[in-house]
């Protein structure tokens, strides 16, 4: 499937196929390429929409601007407007699961349904300390504190290949941007406003996944009310790389039930107005 990449103000933008909108926003350090293979399986019915945030893989880094969850949520909003996308599914996987939520709690219109893979409703799990991670980049350099958040990132069963893939694509993340990226999603606190997230939301963590235990799915899953929560079995953090038919067969399913309460929900509307 041909993929066309965009420059919307300082985020790269890859897109693929036609139809309803999916936007899949990805973590802290990672890129557009960690949803690669979602690209073939849902852009023959969907416009697949893969952002690289700003100052993330090939996106621009000024060094003016801020990296933080709210400056996000703009990016994020800018590429909506630009792309001229009345309302999507939002697909946030870790860092981008929180300014997912952030984006729909501040925007619900544009946001029909919410999918967060590996994501929590405060900070992240107890293994990327905040404090560790910056300490880390001072000691390390931003390369090698990244690539070994890496390699603690995957569940036993991933390739070699697919860690050296994953290790290569967040050594693009310069200190700055990760300085500022960790300490706001470190302060990122969504739990009180879990109640007021209304859309169909899929929560989707690996079992094995120690960066963001599964125990913070189940406090999503707990706290947004019309919410699934589905483990997906020998995954760690990126199970949409890991374990990638899986994954797909559960977001297909929960876009088959998004669909379908729509086009429910449209059908009355047009019965009581005939009426």
């Amino acid at each position: 499937m041909p993929t066309e990449t965009i420059e919307i103000g300082d985020t790269i933008v890859c897109i693929s196929g036609t139809g309803p909108a999916i936007v899949f926003v990805h973590g802290f350090t990672t890129t557009a390429e960690f949803w690669r293979e979602q690209v073939g399986a849902f852009s023959f019915q969907y416009k697949v929409i893969r952002i690289n945030l700003p100052g993330h893989g090939v996106s621009p880094r000024p060094s003016e601007r801020h990296y933080t969850i709210p400056a996000f949520v703009s990016d994020l909003l800018k590429v909506f407007d630009d792309l001229e996308i009345k309302s999507a599914i939002l697909v946030g996987l870790s860092m981008g699961g929180t300014i997912a939520q952030n984006f729909t709690l501040t925007h619900p219109e544009r946001v029909r349904g919410l999918v967060l893979v590996g994501a929590t409703p405060h900070g992240l799990g107890e293994d990327v300390n905040v404090n560790n991670v910056l300490k880390a980049i001072d000691d390390l350099g931003v390369v090698e504190a990244s690539q070994n958040v890496i390699e603690r990132s995957f569940g036993s069963t991933a390739t070699r290949q697919l860690v050296d893939f994953a290790k290569q694509e967040v050594s693009q993340t310069p200190a700055f941007v990760a300085r500022e990226a960790i300490s706001s999603l470190n302060a990122s606190d969504s739990r009180a406003y879990l109640r007021d997230i209304t859309v169909p939301t899929l929560i989707v963590v690996g079992n094995e996944d120690i960066i963001t235990p599964p125990r913070e799915s189940v406090a999503l899953a707990e706290g947004i009310p019309d919410s699934t929560l589905e483990v997906i079995q020998d995954a760690g953090h990126f199970p949409m790389l890991e374990a990638p038919r899986r994954f797909n067969e559960v977001l297909t399913a929960y876009l088959n039930t998004v669909e379908q309460r729509i086009s429910a929900a449209t059908s009355q509307g047009r019965s009581q107005h005939a009426v």
